[in-house]
C-alpha cells in the first residue's frame, strides 16, 4: 500500500520544508510498528526545488484478521480463504487512513514546532496513490474531492489489461494538486476520504468515531455537497452514529451562517424542554420485562437462544444474580459484532467465566443446551418459517427442557399503531409471520400441554385497551419432569 507527497518550493521557500511539517528527517528511511503491519517513510527525492515523501505500508494479512476478527471486506467470518487473500496489503483502504494519521500525527493536527510558521502555509501539492478502491467510480471521487480544491485525475484501473473487453475494476490511479490548501488540510481529507471511497473499514466503529470525524473534518466537512454520503459511508452505515453526526455538523452550519457559536445555537431550547423525559425504547422495555421474570423464576445460568449482537447478554452480566449466560446464534457474523460488544477478549477472568458465545440452530436438538435454569427466545420465533416451528419447540420444549422458558413475539394487532409502518406490512423485512394475540395464546398453551409447561402471558409496552401491547410473552415454568411425562 503507498501514497506519495510531493511539493516544490524555491530558494527562498525550500521543498525540503517539508520533512519540518511532517517531522520527518528527508535524509533519513524510518519505520514505525503498526497493529496490522509496518509503515516506512522515505524520500525518493529531497532538493530545494522538489521534494517527495513516500509512506509505505506493509500489511500483516494474518494480524488483520487475528486483530480484527474478520471486520471489513474480505474478512467476514464465513470468508475463509478470502481473509487471507485479499486487496488490503495494496489497495488504499481504512488501513492506509489509520497509518497516515499514526504516522503523521502532528502535521495532521497543524504543529510544528521547530518552525511554527510553516502549517499556515498553503503550497504546491501533488498527492498520488497508484490503487484505490472507488466504489462509485472516478465520478464519486472527482465528487468528493473537487469540492474541497482539488485538480482531480482518476484514472481506472482496467480488470486484465490483455482482456480490454472485460472493461474497467473498481480500482483508480489518483492524483491530486492543489496550490490553495495546507499539508494539514491535505492529510485531514485522505484521512476521512480514503476509507469513504474504499467504503470498508478493518476495525469495529464505535461512537467515539463520531467525534473523530467532526474533529477532522472541521472547517471543510460540515459544507460539502456530499456530506450525507461521506457521513454515512464513514461510520459503515451505522444509522445512529450517521443521525447523530448529521445532527451536529447541522448545527455547525447553522452557527456558521449565523456568525456565532455551536454552544449558542445548541442552547437555544429551554432547559423545561431539555428535562423532558424521553419514551423508553420498546428494545430496552422488552429487556427489562425478560429480567424480571427470570428474577421472578430463580433462574441462576441462563440461554439466550437467537442471541443476535448481544444485547440482552451484555444486560444479564450487569446483574451478579445470573451465574453462567450463554448466547447461541446461528449468524457467526453476529456473535462476531457480540463478542465485540462485550469486548470479550478483555474482559476479566472472572466476569469472562460467566458468558459463552457459541453457534448453533434451534431447528436441531443440541446437547449443549440441557441442563440451564432458563432459556429466553426474545423477537426469534417468527424469523422462522412456519413449517419449522415444531423443530425448534421439539428441541427447545422436548430436548433442551428448561425449568423456564420465555417467548416474546410482536403483537400483530398493535402495528396500527405505527405511524411509519405502512398497512399490511410486517415490523421487519425478515418476520415470516406475526400473530394475533389469541393466535400467539393457542400456540403457546398447547406447546405446554404437549411438553409439560404451565404457561402465563405478559404485556411487554403500553398495553393499549383495543390492541394491546406491541410485544406478548408467554412464561413457561415446567410443571411435569420428563420422567414423569415419559412414564
Amino acid at each position: 500500500m503507498f501514497l506519495t507527497i510531493t511539493t516544490t518550493g524555491t530558494p527562498e521557500r525550500p521543498a525540503t520544508d517539508l520533512g519540518y511539517l511532517l517531522h520527518k528527517h528527508p535524509d533519513k528511511a524510518q519505520a514505525f510498528s503498526t497493529s496490522y503491519g509496518t509503515a516506512h517513510v522515505l524520500y525518493p527525492e529531497a532538493e530545494a526545488g522538489r521534494c517527495t515523501a513516500a509512506l509505505l505500508l506493509e500489511v500483516d494479512a494474518v494480524a488483520l484478521v487475528r486483530r480484527g476478527k474478520g471486520k471489513g471486506r474480505g474478512g467476514a467470518p464465513d470468508a475463509a480463504l478470502a481473509q487471507y487473500v485479499n486487496d488490503r496489503p495494496y489497495a488504499a483502504s481504512s488501513l492506509l487512513a489509520v497509518a497516515l494519521s499514526s504516522v503523521f500525527s502532528s502535521a495532521m493536527k497543524g504543529v510544528c514546532n521547530a518552525r511554527p510558521e510553516l502549517p499556515a502555509q498553503a503550497r504546491p501539492l501533488r498527492v498520488e496513490v497508484p490503487a484505490l478502491p472507488a466504489r462509485g467510480g472516478p465520478d464519486l471521487v472527482r465528487k468528493l474531492f473537487e469540492p474541497l480544491g482539488w485538480t482531480v485525475t482518476a484514472e481506472p484501473v482496467p480488470l486484465d489489461v490483455a482482456f480490454p473487453a472485460w472493461g474497467d475494476s473498481r480500482y483508480v490511479r489518483l492524483v491530486l494538486e492543489s496550490d490553495t490548501l495546507t499539508l494539514a488540510e491535505a492529510l485531514r481529507h485522505l484521512y476521512v476520504l480514503l476509507p469513504v471511497l474504499d467504503d470498508a473499514k478493518h476495525y469495529w466503529v464505535a461512537p467515539d468515531e463520531v467525534d473523530k470525524l467532526l474533529r477532522v473534518g472541521e472547517g471543510w466537512l460540515p459544507g460539502h455537497p456530499e456530506q450525507p454520503l461521506i457521513t454515512s459511508r464513514y461510520l459503515s452505515r451505522r444509522w445512529a452514529l450517521t443521525r447523530q453526526a448529521t445532527e451536529r455538523l447541522e448545527l455547525v452550519r447553522l452557527a456558521e451562517t449565523d456568525d456565532s457559536e455551536v454552544e449558542e445555537i445548541d442552547n437555544a431550547v429551554e432547559a423545561e424542554t431539555e428535562a423532558e423525559e424521553k419514551p423508553t425504547p420498546l428494545a430496552v422495555r422488552r429487556r427489562e420485562a425478560i429480567v424480571t421474570a427470570l428474577r421472578q423464576s430463580g433462574a441462576a445460568r441462563v440461554l439466550d437462544l437467537g442471541c443476535g449482537q448481544g444485547q440482552l447478554v451484555q444486560t444479564l452480566l450487569k446483574d451478579p444474580a445470573f451465574t453462567e449466560i450463554v448466547g447461541v446464534d446461528v449468524s457467526m457474523r453476529a456473535l462476531t459484532i457480540a463478542s465485540r460488544r462485550l469486548k470479550l477478549d478483555r474482559m476479566g477472568e472472572r466476569q469472562a467465566s460467566r458468558v459463552q458465545l457459541f453457534q448453533g440452530s434451534l431447528a436441531y436438538t443440541d446437547v449443549r443446551l440441557k441442563g440451564y435454569d432458563a432459556a429466553v427466545l426474545s423477537e426469534v420465533i417468527e424469523h422462522l418459517d412456519l413449517p419449522r416451528l415444531p423443530a425448534l419447540e421439539y428441541a427447545v420444549f422436548g430436548s433442551a427442557r428448561p425449568r423456564t422458558v420465555l417467548v416474546t413475539t410482536p403483537n400483530v394487532e398493535y402495528n396500527v399503531r405505527w405511524e411509519s409502518l405502512p398497512a399490511g406490512h410486517v415490523r421487519h423485512g425478515d418476520h415470516r409471520f406475526e400473530w394475533t394475540r389469541a393466535e400467539f395464546r393457542a400456540w403457546a398453551e398447547a406447546v405446554a400441554e404437549r411438553h409439560g409447561y404451565a404457561v402465563e402471558f405478559v404485556a411487554v409496552g403500553p398495553d393499549d385497551p383495543e390492541v394491546g401491547p406491541p410485544t406478548q410473552m408467554a412464561v413457561f415454568t415446567m410443571t411435569t419432569p420428563k420422567e414423569a411425562k415419559a412414564a
